[in-house]
């Protein structure tokens, strides 16, 4: 089973050094505490967490480290003291439990991505010389199946989409309609992963050479930025200016998230001002595709935006290091795989020349 212990996740969503000293007292199977030891254990395990990780890398790990621990501990097993048999046994026990309730193995690529959270852990304890060896090293970890390239929207879908949110903020002229139009432009126009824009902050927005642009955290923390071009930011204007109306500045005066929620209209206890959360991009998304009348409204999500981004650059023969420079990936393969091959392969497809020879010798068209 992987074990998510509920505190220790609370703990890690805005973590401070106090916060994650808190989850990592939680974990189980390791000696307690000391404060005399500055490599102790657990308070390298706290450094482990804050080192060059996202928010979602951290809460993942986490997550993996507790189900580690938690299999040593029901075990009787000290896991500064494990070895490769011990990891084989506790690999197989692997489940995830269902939206139905029901566990059931993990998936290969759950369990490689379990095994390579662990063994992160493992390195760093090494790398400070509190454990000898890393019981994950030899482990034969399950091969990821090659991923299924998603589908991204085509041209007219995703401009029927960004004209509808935009014609509906025109007719409504509201600050959350302005901020939904925003968002989805930011989405698409940027290619950002949806992290980097409700992790964005105001002062985020800045001008370099002539442009403006937006500086984001990107996966693994790393700092970058993307131009924000003409069609979005002319709906991100016309909601920081709203924005400001409303709390009584001048836009060039506004702080905090770029894009953030709005008073409720009848409880003061809300006033608004947070970031919006991932799942109220996902909501959002999917809200506004039904209403646009897109047939893959009921599948659609913040990284359909992303995938549209890069697949319609390429299709439209932008080269493939400019786009992967624009969706920051690290590894040129990653976008040429999954953005470039799938769609290759369909149009370069030996059935397109099937279809040409057999409709030379049948009746119907």
């Amino acid at each position: 089973m992987i074990d998510r212990p509920n505190s220790g996740e609370l703990a890690l969503r805005q973590a401070t050094a106090h916060d994650l000293a808190e989850a990592v007292a939680l974990l189980p199977a390791l000696p307690p505490a000391d404060p005399s030891d500055r490599y102790a254990v657990r308070h390298v395990t706290v450094l482990w967490l804050s080192s060059d990780k996202s928010e979602h890398t951290r809460r993942a790990y986490y997550a993996d480290l507790a189900a580690w621990l938690s299999w040593c501990d029901r075990s009787g097993l000290d896991p500064l003291r494990a070895r490769r048999a011990d990891v084989d046994a506790w690999k197989t026990t692997l489940t995830v439990t269902g939206r139905d309730g029901v566990p059931r193995p993990a998936a290969p690529s759950t369990v490689a991505r379990t095994l390579a959270g662990v063994s992160s852990w493992y390195r760093y304890l090494q790398s400070n010389d509190v454990t000898d060896t890393n019981p994950i090293g030899a482990v034969t970890r399950p091969k990821r199946a090659k991923a299924s390239p998603r589908s991204a929207l085509d041209e007219r879908s995703t401009a029927a989409l960004l004209d509808h949110v935009e014609s509906r903020a025109l007719r409504l002229d509201t600050e959350a309609a302005w901020r939904d139009a925003a968002l989805l432009a930011l989405l698409f126009y940027t290619g950002l992963r949806v992290s980097g824009i409700t992790t964005a902050t105001v002062a985020d927005l800045d001008t370099d050479s002539g442009h403006t642009i937006l500086r984001y955290t990107g996966k693994g923390g790393q700092r970058d930025f993307v131009p924000v071009v003409a069609p979005a930011l002319r709906p991100l204007a016309r909601y920081l200016g709203r924005r400001a109306d409303r709390v009584g500045l001048a836009p060039e005066r506004l702080t905090g998230p770029l894009l953030a929620t709005t008073p409720h209209p009848h409880d003061p206890a809300k006033p608004g001002g947070k970031p919006l959360r991932q799942r109220d991009v996902w909501q959002a998304l999917r809200r506004f595709a039904e209403a646009a009348g897109l047939p893959a409204a009921a599948t659609i999500s913040p990284h359909t935006a992303r995938r549209t981004t890069g697949t319609l650059l390429l299709a439209h023969n932008v080269p493939v290091q400019k786009v992967q420079d624009l969706l920051g990936h690290a590894d040129i393969r990653t976008t040429r795989d999954r953005y470039d091959a799938h769609r290759h392969k369909l149009d370069s497809s030996p059935a397109h020349t099937l279809a040409q020879i057999l409709a030379e010798h049948r009746g119907q068209t």
